[in-house]
């Protein structure tokens, strides 16, 4: 029995065995003839474990500070994963009616969800309230006045933190990076505005001012920028307290850390990285001459991301000439950007490997999809097989977060079904859509 490449790249219970690929007990052969492709495969003993390794390294790096962990929806939510989620000691962290809605759904109770969003609906607002949520992130001015009506009105005090825009930026594409003054996320440290919203806010009768949160990226690997958010969160929370006399209980430090998705790649460690930002807040804590805050955290890609992998099959392979020489090797496959648009929108790069044995020399492939669009790319460069063919299964790691969240249904392909393997029997908890569903929305 072997594991394909490294460990982190690919789901912990993924397995060769005699030449046959399986997710936990079950060949992905299989998998491929029962749900059909593209399918979403989700190790769900994998996924819990990473789940619990997160909340564990967080508590025992911050101790005896209290520290919460908070799994970030948007990376995939479903209403089986935020149960797993909450099973394993995390809250849940949502940033639309959608997916506060899901968490619920899952039974997770109001006060282990925190709200996020930079344009929040009254609608939205008020359902978080009606909820009971632990937390709404402020992302504005206005949305203090907002939070306070809708508070108001159904006479309750409303838990509130402010998003700090830090001016640290870090993580990989610009779009991807939160934290930086020029975008739409948080109130300016730099510019005043979030120390005027916290002014804003004390006193008021319907809101609870819980503290600050911070989120500075996505797909970050050197933990000097979580140190650098979290000193000028930990100086606005002494500043703060100097002119108003109160101290704020809570720090969030947002979440962002980055996976392998590359076999070259590794991902963060995580306890090597709590550690360092733990001793950087109490030395920091010590310097103000203020004790340590509650902490909390909200990963979302480390936990989901390598804990799922995207199954396709082949269709044409072309080889074209390219103008240096040799050829490039367009392998086809049965999705494409709808199902994972990140290449497309980021340029982010995947891997790919073919599930089956082969002893043919490797050529440069190119695995694109089937829509009608030349930036359709799936894994921008790959080594594979000679001997790929139409019919072969592709297995593509590190797919869990960003893929079926993001995904369309661009020329109106159905958009892939999420199997949970190793949880009892395998079994979809989001269903494969059909084109029936999709002709069911359209009117006429």
């Amino acid at each position: 029995m072997t594991h394909p490449e490294q460990p982190g790249l690919w789901p912990e219970n993924l397995t060769i065995v005699d030449g046959v690929w399986h997710l936990g007990e079950q060949p992905l052969t299989e998998l491929a003839e029962q749900f059909g492709t593209p399918a979403y495969l989700l190790d769900v003993p994998g996924l819990r474990a990473r789940a619990a390794r997160y909340r564990r390294a967080f508590a025992e790096a911050f101790a005896p500070a209290p520290v919460q962990v908070y799994y970030a929806g948007k990376a995939f939510l479903s209403i089986a994963v935020a149960r797993w989620m909450h099973a394993e000691g995390l809250r849940i962290d949502t940033a639309s009616g959608g997916e506060l809605a899901t968490a619920l759904a899952a039974g997770v109770p109001g006060a282990d969800i925190g709200l996020h969003g930079n344009n929040k609906s009254d609608e939205e607002i008020d359902r978080a309230l009606e909820s009971g949520v632990g937390r709404i992130v402020i992302d504005s001015l206005d949305e203090i006045d907002r939070v306070e009506a809708l508070a108001a009105r159904r006479g309750v005090r409303a838990p509130v933190m402010v998003r700090v825009t830090t001016g640290v930026h870090a993580g990989g594409h610009e779009f991807i990076a939160t934290a930086h003054e020029d975008q739409k996320f948080g109130l300016s440290l730099a510019g005043g505005t979030a120390a005027e919203a916290l002014s804003r806010i004390a006193g008021r009768a319907h809101l609870e001012l819980l503290g600050l949160h911070s989120h500075i990226g996505s797909q970050i690997l050197d933990p000097d920028g979580f140190a650098a958010a979290a000193r000028a969160l930990l100086q606005l929370r002494a500043e703060h307290a100097e002119r108003t006399g109160v101290l704020l209980g809570e720090l969030d430090l947002g979440g962002g850390y980055g996976i392998a998705y590359l076999p070259d790649e590794a991902e963060a460690d995580i306890a090597t990285l709590a550690g360092s930002l733990a001793r950087t807040c109490a030395q920091e804590c010590e310097r103000l001459g203020t004790p340590m805050p509650e902490f909390s955290f909200e990963p979302g890609r480390a936990i989901v991301g390598p804990s799922m992998l995207t199954l396709y099959r082949v269709g044409t392979v072309k080889p074209v000439p390219l103008d240096e020489g040799g050829a490039r090797w367009y392998v086809s496959v049965d999705g494409g950007m709808s199902d994972n648009i990140r290449p497309a929108l980021y340029g982010a790069d995947y891997h790919a490997a073919l599930v089956r044995d082969s002893t043919a020399a490797p050529v440069l492939a190119r695995v694109v999809g089937k829509h009608c669009e030349s930036g359709d790319i799936v894994v921008h460069q790959v080594q594979l097989p000679a001997d790929v063919q139409a019919g072969d299964l592709l297995a593509v790691p590190a797919t869990g977060a960003y893929g079926r969240s993001m995904a369309s249904q661009y020329n109106l392909l159905p958009r892939p079904g999420v199997v949970a393997v190793g949880d009892g029997e395998p079994r979809e908890i989001v269903r494969r859509e059909t084109i029936e569903d999709i002709l069911a929305l359209d009117l006429g």
